[in-house]
């Protein structure tokens, strides 16, 4: 039997602890190592990229008929008789309301009467001249009785002149008492009744073409510089109309002008567009909301839900290789949908932490769950 000295026994004993100690410390640092994995956050991150889309903005609009005229009297007179009612459609010549006639055709009469009288001592002078003429061949009278005779009957030829420009007045005048639909349209709001006592230039009615309408809206200094570089080679671009109570106009419409200058207070500029409307749904004095649409080319989307402010400032968090979070500065440019047209300050590639920005601090490290662009676009 072999025999172990104290020697032997302490060296073996040495031995058994250092192994054990071995094993203890790898065994803590591969629990840090657990510990430390089990303590990350998963967070959700999209990749950045650069992609072609369209940018809508919707712009308040005022719906006018392209052609709304004012029926106002062009004489004195009681109304006397209203042929159409409001809201109604009326055809170009219509009757629409007649005034009291008889003081105008009184006028008439008398510019007649005038006119005939004129023509009358014109005739008389006439022959006077010839007379006249006939005497002085003869030298039976001086020659300037001929030219008194031909001054008589220039001044009563003036006054025929005259007497037809009156009684031509008194014509015009006369038929001002019966108006008429000076085009097709509608009939709008007639404030006076028959029998009311009308004035000169008062207003009748108005009549409304709104076969087409136009819309009018004002555009910003920035976006009247990207829908002009956005359309380009477009003469006329097309545009929607979203009506008042929130639904799309089935007709899209065309920009037709553009005004020459900016509003100093407002800093804008006034757009027109022409719409379609074939079954009369815009009223003139309607209002709505133009939506203009502009191609964006190689554009960078950035979901909001990814972006926090610090003094005015828009930031994200990035992903570095390591996962490590950095906080990044950009500019954001317009917004479509719930995301951002990124202007500058990141990258194509880039991995932004999409959602739970709020529990991230700088340095931190994530462990990220991919999401794509196109799934939370329309969230």
């Amino acid at each position: 039997m072999r025999t172990f000295s104290k020697t032997n026994i302490q060296a073996i004993i040495l031995a058994i602890t250092s192994a054990l100690s071995l094993a203890l410390s790898g065994c803590i640092t591969r629990g840090e190592k657990i510990s430390d994995q089990n303590e990350l956050q998963t967070f959700p991150v999209v990749q950045l990229s650069l992609c072609d889309t369209v940018l809508h903005r919707n712009y308040v609009a005022d719906i006018e008929a392209v052609r709304n005229v004012e029926i106002r009297a062009r004489v004195n007179g009681f109304l006397n008789k209203i042929y159409v009612d409001e809201g109604q459609h009326v055809q170009q010549g219509q009757l629409l309301f007649t005034l009291n006639d008889e003081e105008y055709r009184s006028e008439l009469a008398k510019a007649k009467a005038t006119l005939s009288s004129a023509i009358a001592e014109a005739k008389g002078a006439q022959l006077e001249l010839a007379r006249v003429q006939l005497l002085v061949e003869k030298k039976v009278i001086a020659k300037s009785e001929l030219e008194v005779a031909k001054a008589r009957l220039a001044a009563a030829e003036a006054r025929i002149d005259e007497a037809r420009s009156n009684e031509s007045n008194a014509a015009t005048r006369l038929s001002y008492t019966v108006i008429r639909a000076p085009f097709d349209g509608y009939i709008d709001r007639i404030p006076s009744k028959a029998g009311s006592l009308i004035g000169e230039g008062a207003l009748l009615t108005s009549v409304s073409d709104i076969k087409e309408v136009y819309a009018y809206f004002n555009v910003s200094e920035t976006e009247y510089l990207q829908h002009k570089k956005a359309n380009a080679t477009k003469e006329h671009p097309e545009v929607h109309l979203v009506l008042a109570d929130g639904t799309d106009y089935p007709y899209p419409g065309k920009v037709e002008t553009i005004e020459s200058e900016f509003e100093e207070t407002t800093g804008s500029i006034a757009f027109r567009a022409r719409f379609p409307n074939p079954k009369g749904l815009l009223k003139h004095g309607a209002s709505g909301k133009v939506q203009l649409s502009n191609d964006l080319q190689d554009a960078m989307l950035l979901p909001q839900k990814a972006v926090f402010e610090m003094q005015d400032k828009n930031y994200v968090f990035i992903l570095d290789a390591s996962n490590q979070v950095k906080m990044r500065n950009f500019k954001p440019g317009a917004r479509l949908a719930n995301c951002y047209v990124v202007e500058s300050g990141l990258n194509a590639g880039d991995r932004v932490v999409y959602e739970g920005v709020r529990n991230l601090r700088d340095g931190m490290k994530i462990i990220p769950a991919p999401v794509t662009l196109d799934s939370i676009k329309g969230l």
